[in-house]
């Protein structure tokens, strides 16, 4: 049961001609990890070794038909989207996919995308806005290996916290994921991990989450909110918010080097779930929110290399390398 307090309601590194051209291409490169503030050729966090549709030509399309036809099935593929396409509802997006925006303004609105029960999917330099409820812009179900980079995801704040859905939801035991290098604006529920306090028995030992160098701005709350699972937060900038990171659950949290301001808490362990979930704090420069840490938890040491830079730089690389086209 829960512990502690009442529960309230609450510089870019150039890369080499060839890595460029072939990110471009949306073709994923193995590599060891690089300098913060550098656009990442493959994933660094849980989601590494996620490669898509690596090696296989490019198809680029324009229309809602002509997307759905390319994303289907398992067979690898990279899929460029040149344009904005309007959807209603979610399109599924089979495995070992690249979907890939082409430029800086291609992307969907008004619904999102769905990785379902699938494996080995990219999803880069997209605009996806205003997912109308019950849709998400991106969901993630059941599914591993899974690398979101460089997209800007958005709403509005002028409707009811109902009216959208969550920009990225992960959830029904998905394993393995990074979230990287993407602004999230003008919303209510940003980022839910584990959908539900009654999922233990698919949740538990999964939903492994790594989220850096994410910009998020004017989103109310969910920074992400995590269940039962385990997750990075490192090198974010968060402004705006009412309460931010959200360990629920058992959920274990490491948060490392980020950057609030005009945030109301933080990092909190204690609200809304029966059962607590677990934070360890290290490097963040608060900016005068608070914490509500109920249980420190074991997650101290992620099992992967990366480099974190310091909190006091985290704003100049995130705001110069965050979302879409930015690559």
């Amino acid at each position: 049961m829960r512990t502690g307090p009442p529960r309230t309601h609450a510089q870019r590194s150039t890369l080499t001609a060839t890595a460029l051209a072939l990110s471009l291409a949306g073709v994923t490169v193995l590599a060891s990890p690089q300098q913060a503030g550098a656009a990442e050729s493959a994933p660094i966090g849980f989601g590494a070794g996620t490669t898509g549709g690596a090696g296989t030509a490019a198809v680029t399309v324009s229309t809602l038909a002509a997307f759905k036809t390319a994303v289907t099935g398992n067979a690898a593929k990279v899929v460029k989207v040149n344009g904005l396409i309007t959807l209603s509802g979610q399109v599924d997006v089979g495995s070992n996919t690249t979907v890939l925006g082409v430029g800086s303004s291609s992307g969907f609105t008004g619904g999102g995308l769905r990785l379902k029960k699938v494996t080995n999917v990219v999803i880069r330099n997209l605009n996806i806005s205003k997912p109308l409820a019950p849709s998400d812009g991106v969901t993630v179900e059941s599914s591993t290996k899974v690398w979101i980079d460089h997209n800007s995801f958005s709403a509005d704040r002028g409707h009811d916290k109902d009216y959208y859905d969550g920009l990225l939801d992960i959830n029904h035991g998905s394993d393995n994921v990074t979230v990287s290098w993407n602004t999230f604006k003008d919303h209510f529920k940003g980022s839910l991990v584990g959908h539900s306090d009654k999922n233990a028995s698919q949740d538990t030992g999964h939903l492994k989450v790594t989220y850096h160098h994410n910009h998020f701005s004017d989103v109310y709350s969910r920074i992400p909110s995590l269940r039962f699972g385990t997750g990075h937060f490192y090198d974010n900038y968060v402004v705006g918010a009412d309460t931010a990171v959200h360990s629920r659950m058992g959920a274990q949290m490491l948060v490392e080097n980020n950057v609030f301001r005009s945030t109301k808490v933080a990092v909190t362990t204690n609200r809304s779930s029966d059962v607590d979930g677990f934070a360890n704090l290290r490097g963040n420069d608060l900016g005068g929110a608070a914490t509500e840490i109920s249980r420190t938890g074991t997650f101290t040491s992620a099992p992967y290399s990366y480099t974190a830079e310091p909190a006091s730089s985290v704003v100049a690389s995130v705001t110069a390398g965050a979302g879409a086209g930015k690559l």
